[in-house]
């Protein structure tokens, strides 16, 4: 996806940011959770056109299981592959934020997904990792975790 901007059009009001750090529990912080909601699903959409222009099939967005959550579950032939779609300001930033218990917690809720395949644990499989920055780039490293 290519955005194009006539910036002659656009008329810039200025922004008025909050003095306070922390979070209020009304509507800040339901709108600044709001915001980073649709902010992943936007990068999570991006990532799957990515995907598909390579030939992979989504088999599941956001599919949860018992073990937890996997944003993106994509299938090309046999093999069946696995997705953590992370976004900020740059990739480095993007990459540090998946932690080793997130890791875990994927691999597991994988293999929980593959067991209800016909081919169960025998199942193809890899784990990537989609990196989005702030520019909307992304970057997949393919098998990132879990071995192969």
């Amino acid at each position: 996806m290519q955005l194009c901007f006539d910036f002659d059009k656009v008329l810039i009001e200025p922004v008025v940011l909050p003095t306070t750090t922390f979070c209020d529990p009304g509507a800040a912080c339901r709108s600044r959770g709001q915001m980073a909601y649709q902010s992943g699903r936007l990068a999570e959409l991006v990532v799957a056109d990515r995907y598909l222009a390579a030939g992979y099939d989504v088999v599941a967005q956001r599919w949860r299981g018992k073990a937890g959550e996997i944003d993106m579950i994509l299938r090309k032939g046999d093999l069946f592959v696995f997705v953590e779609v992370k976004s900020s300001r740059d990739f480095a930033q993007a990459a540090e934020r998946i932690s080793r218990r997130q890791m875990d917690r994927i691999c597991m809720a994988a293999c929980e997904f593959c067991g209800s395949l016909p081919t169960g644990q025998s199942t193809e499989m890899r784990m990537d990792a989609a990196l989005v920055d702030r520019f909307g780039r992304v970057e997949i490293i393919e098998a990132a975790f879990g071995g192969n």
